[in-house]
């Protein structure tokens, strides 16, 4: 089971880097967000973004809540994956090998993890030269990314779950459709969650987004940090990527 896995795994993460166009726009996506929202505060005066956001440079707030979104996004590409193994062939190929298909599964969710991880580097270094200056000891880093992690590896569940009965190429984006928005708005993402209406506070505050965004934001702005949200996360993951085990064996469609 093990060298299945990380047979179909590296096939996953190999087939990002293969596929220029595809990388480009994992990465591109978010620095969009970085650039042109986050610069859309640009003049709003800094006492007020000290105010409201706690800085006075808003893309300070905006970078963990860009990273945390990205990694909502990057489960379609998984799900999108396994539909086109399935129309083309190759999980039937697989399935004829001792190959399961809860290993299938996993090899997809931490596939598609690994490709949102790759944005990291990227979106630092792209802070970086919009003025955001980072004093995080190694352990923040490290907690930093394991919370990236432990979100992309939970969405990725969540798609390849939803996406598992079908061969439909539409299901991807329709699931990503209804999904992204709604927890993206209705997390700490991009703004301050006290100032969302009450309905939107609860749902805020059992988003996992909400979770990332804040832990990762405590470490860019030098505020208190709640490692709670990091055991939130894990359960999230776990829970997530159980769901998704239990779901691929009894109702992944192999066409």
């Amino acid at each position: 089971m093990r060298s299945q896995f990380v047979g179909l795994y590296l096939r996953e993460v190999i087939r990002t880097f293969r596929n220029p166009f595809v990388l480009v726009m994992t990465i591109v996506q978010p620095f969009m967000w970085l650039a042109f929202f986050g610069s859309s505060f640009a003049n709003f005066g800094g006492a007020a973004l000290e105010q409201h956001f706690g800085t006075t440079n808003y893309i300070e707030f905006l970078l963990p809540g860009t990273l945390s979104t990205s990694m909502l996004s990057v489960g379609m590409f998984g799900s999108m994956s396994t539909i086109q193994d399935k129309r083309f062939g190759f999980m039937k190929r697989i399935l004829i090998t001792p190959t399961s298909k809860q290993v299938i599964f996993l090899s997809k969710a931490f596939g598609a993890a690994t490709r949102g991880l790759v944005q990291i580097p990227v979106m630092i270094a792209a802070a970086y030269a919009f003025g955001v200056r980072f004093d995080l000891t190694p352990l923040q880093w490290g907690a930093w990314v394991f919370a990236l992690a432990l979100l992309a590896v939970g969405f990725s569940s969540v798609f390849l779950s939803i996406t598992a009965p079908s061969t439909d190429w539409q299901t991807p984006g329709v699931v990503s459709n209804f999904i992204t928005m709604p927890l993206m708005f209705a997390s700490a993402a991009l703004f301050p969650s006290s100032q969302f209406p009450t309905w939107m506070q609860w749902i805020s505050a059992v988003n996992p987004i909400t979770f990332s965004a804040t832990l990762g934001r405590s470490f860019v702005l030098g505020t208190p940090s709640d490692w709670t949200y990091l055991g939130y996360l894990v359960v999230f993951a776990a829970g997530m990527l159980t769901i998704g085990y239990v779901v691929s064996a009894r109702w992944l469609k192999v066409e």
